[in-house]
């Protein structure tokens, strides 16, 4: 007789499962996001551990966020001490109100000539005559008066009033402008014409305000894209008008943190700015990185830099690294050299599937690499 195996059911079929999913994270396949990465944007290339994609891009954004306001208020402070200082002088200013200074002047001295002769003329006559009380209130009484006492206390009054004018006037000159509010004004077209709507927005209005261009995720400034790999996170930068490019904040950052030593990230390793994206070929290499060349490298420059070329492939085994470095190099007019020991710039070339990252990185070596946690730890 043949003897039947009975198959013992397994009590506990999600045990191993689980011990699995544990202790192998780095297995687990990458969740495609919502936005992933494509050519045309600039950002920041930043690997991380294995598994900690999602806490080290928020972690990324808050940090990347902290070293802009700090390098926007550098360029800030240095456009304000570029400013010529303007402080308030004693100087006496005269104001004319012919169209002409000289004519002015000219008219000016005629009239207090013609005036002082006119009391000289009329002191000699009260002078010689004898002092009556009567004329001394009728000056004073709003009743009818001569001519000669109208003219003397006509151009009486202009003598006195003139030194008081003069000093208001050098009162306005000396004291500094008043600043004015800023108000918003929105011009609103009607039947007869434009009319202008004075709105002043609260704290509160403009906290709201804020908050929606946060909620919308097409207006931030700092954003994360799906690249599709293990340990690799990519952090889109819209750039606007004035603000910093990623070279500019990356190496803020790398300064920064080598001569603080502080820790501020769990998870990020290397943070690599990206200036430009593309298809990984070698016609749009080429294409792409005209523009690169032209604001880093310039055919007509007294100081010719030495570079070199910093190349590394994730998900694509097609593609021919030499070929890609090549074009690189060769795209850089001749003024400058190429130096694998001590390069001024190095352009940084990421493959990433089948997108071409490329940007520019000053002391490379110097910075450890653009690692963050080397640069941070007591032992560097």
């Amino acid at each position: 007789m043949a003897t039947e195996i009975k198959s013992k059911p397994n009590s506990h079929p999600n045990k191993i499962n689980k011990k699995r999913k544990q202790y192998l994270p780095h297995n687990k396949p990458v969740k495609k996001g919502a936005h992933p990465l494509c050519p045309g944007v600039q950002g920041f290339f930043i690997t991380c551990d294995g598994g900690r994609e999602h806490k080290a891009s928020h972690e990324a954004i808050n940090v990347i966020d902290s070293f802009y306001e700090d390098v926007v208020e550098g360029l800030e402070s240095q456009v304000e001490k570029l400013k010529p200082s303007v402080k308030p002088t004693n100087k006496i200013t005269k104001f004319s109100y012919s169209d002409s200074s000289d004519e002015g002047n000219n008219e000016n001295k005629d009239a207090e000539d013609d005036g002082q002769r006119d009391v000289d003329e009329l002191q000699k006559k009260n002078e010689d005559e004898p002092v009556i009380g009567v004329n001394i209130v009728s000056r004073d009484k709003t009743g009818p008066q001569n001519e000669d006492d109208v003219s003397f206390n006509k151009k009486t009054q202009e003598i006195e009033e003139k030194p008081e004018d003069h000093l208001n006037q050098e009162a306005e000159a000396v004291l500094p402008p008043v600043k004015k509010l800023r108000v918003r004004t929105d011009t609103a077209e009607s039947g007869n014409g434009s009319s202008l709507k004075v709105e002043k927005k609260s704290v509160d209005q403009l906290i709201e305000a804020e908050l929606a261009e946060l909620g919308n995720k097409s207006k931030r400034r700092f954003s994360k894209l799906d690249p599709g790999c293990n340990g690799v996170v990519f952090i889109q930068m819209r750039k606007r008008d004035g603000d910093p490019g990623p070279k500019d904040i990356v190496q803020h950052m790398m300064t920064s943190l080598a001569s603080t030593r502080k820790h501020i990230s769990r998870f990020l390793l290397r943070v690599l700015p990206i200036e430009i994206t593309c298809y990984a070929s070698d016609e749009e290499i080429r294409r792409a990185i005209k523009s690169l060349v032209d604001k880093y490298f310039p055919v007509e420059t007294q100081t010719p830099r030495k570079f070199a070329v910093l190349y590394e492939a994730r998900a694509n085994t097609g593609i021919d690294g030499a070929k890609i470095i090549d074009a690189v190099a060769k795209s850089v007019p001749l003024p400058h050299k190429v130096d694998l020991g001590s390069p001024d710039l190095s352009i940084v070339v990421q493959i990433v599937k089948t997108v071409c990252l490329i940007g520019v990185a000053e002391r490379y070596k110097e910075l450890a690499k653009y690692n963050v946690r080397q640069l941070t730890s007591a032992t560097t």
